[in-house]
């Protein structure tokens, strides 16, 4: 989670998902300011300067105009997606439920995990510092301190993110200290061998390794299933976690390892 001034860059690679070549992008045409909003809902954009605005004005949603998109509480950016040094990004929520950052040229950059959704929309809490993306049932699909189900290809945990598991039971949190743990309510089933390094982040490399780095960028723990891009991480609801090549074949277990 993003702690400093929103004019810091990302860390490389941070929330970055795969390719993303396949998503649909309906150029915006005279796209109207929302700075009055507390949400972006199916087919919106937030333009180069464009922001929303939670009821009561404590947090906001802004459109950076070098191209990443910060949440603050009040002037404490909380989480930002690595998409800085895009001069003339935009964001929209597409109608089928994905969360994206384009560029000028119109390339996606970043998305949520979350297409197979439509009527999705993106909500600013109103007192929790939580940016949640809900469908249109009012479920949530994706927040910025939480995944649910899944850990795609080239996403991140920071210390405090989570992926939780479908049926809500289990959560994988990235602790301060600096290891990942699996959590069944307050019993843990899995951790990684990496706490004493504070500021430790775990990432599902693209190429199909689960790493934890620590704050200087040094690995210090990986499951060995490098050789398979696009593979994915699941928290399951049988309480293990899966690491899931882009076929779904299993690579690795935290029973199995």
């Amino acid at each position: 989670m993003i702690t400093k001034k929103a004019t810091i860059a990302v860390l490389a690679g941070s929330l970055l998902a795969g390719p993303l070549a396949t998503l649909a992008l309906a150029q915006p045409a005279g796209a109207v300011a929302v700075a009055a909003k507390d949400r972006l809902g199916p087919g919106e954009w937030l333009m180069p300067g464009q922001s929303l605005t939670s009821v009561g004005g404590r947090f906001k949603l802004v459109q950076q105009s070098q191209g990443n998109l910060v949440f603050y509480d009040g002037t404490k950016a909380l989480w930002s997606t690595p998409t800085a040094g895009n001069p003339g990004a935009k964001t929209t929520v597409q109608k089928e439920g994905n969360l994206v950052v384009y560029g000028a040229d119109n390339k996606a950059l970043w998305s949520t995990p979350t297409a197979g959704n439509p009527g999705a929309y993106l909500k600013l809490p109103a007192q929790s510092g939580n940016l949640v993306l809900y469908s249109a049932a009012d479920k949530p699909l994706w927040s910025s301190t939480a995944y649910f189900g899944k850990l795609p290809s080239g996403h991140v945990l920071r210390a405090g993110q989570w992926v939780q598991s479908a049926n809500g039971r289990y959560k994988l949190i990235q602790q301060d200290e600096g290891n990942a743990v699996l959590y069944d309510g307050r019993t843990s089933l899995f951790t990684t061998p990496t706490a004493g390094h504070p500021g430790a982040r775990s990432v599902m490399q693209r190429e199909g390794n689960w790493v934890v780095y620590d704050r200087n960028d040094k690995a210090l723990w990986t499951t060995k299933t490098a050789g398979n891009p696009g593979a994915w991480l699941a928290v399951q609801n049988d309480g293990q976690i899966v690491i899931y090549s882009r076929d779904n074949k299993p690579l690795w277990s935290s029973r199995k390892r």
